[in-house]
C-alpha cells in the first residue's frame, strides 16, 4: 500500500512497513516536518497515499474537515511506541485494502475499529 506517515510516527515504523512491501512516505523526506495537518493531508492525497496518524485532530470536523482522500487511519495506542503502533497498524493493513479505506477515517484501537465515511 501507498502510505504517508504523520511526522509523529518514527522512522523505524517506516522501515518496518517498507520491509513488508509498503511504499512509505514521511513529511521529513519532503521538508514538511513542521507542516500543519491540512497540508499533510493534501500532500498525502496529491500523492495517492493513505495518511497514518496518531493525531486526534483528524476526526474533529471543526478543526480539519475531511473531503475526498485516500483514507486516514488514526491509531489510538498508549504508549505510542513503535512496537505498539506496528501491532495495531500491520494487522489492520493486512485485513483491509486501499479501496475500502479511501474516503474513510478509521480509528483503530487495540479493541476496536471505528469507520467513518468522510468523502
Amino acid at each position: 500500500m501507498r502510505l504517508f506517515l504523520d511526522q509523529m510516527i518514527r522512522e523505524d515504523v517506516a522501515e518496518a512497513l517498507r520491509k513488508l512491501g509498503h511504499d512509505v512516505q514521511r513529511p521529513a523526506y519532503l521538508g514538511l516536518d513542521r507542516a500543519d495537518d491540512a497540508h499533510l493531508l493534501r500532500q498525502a492525497t496529491n500523492e495517492g497515499r493513505m495518511l497514518i496518524t496518531l493525531d486526534e485532530d483528524f476526526g474533529d470536523w471543526a478543526v480539519l474537515p475531511l473531503a475526498s482522500h485516500c483514507g486516514v487511519v488514526r491509531l489510538k495506542t498508549h504508549p505510542t511506541t513503535s512496537p505498539n503502533i506496528l501491532s495495531l497498524l500491520v494487522p489492520f493493513l493486512q485485513r483491509h485494502g486501499e479501496d475500502r479505506i479511501a474516503d474513510h477515517l478509521v480509528i483503530v484501537s487495540p479493541k476496536r475499529e471505528r469507520w467513518i465515511r468522510t468523502g
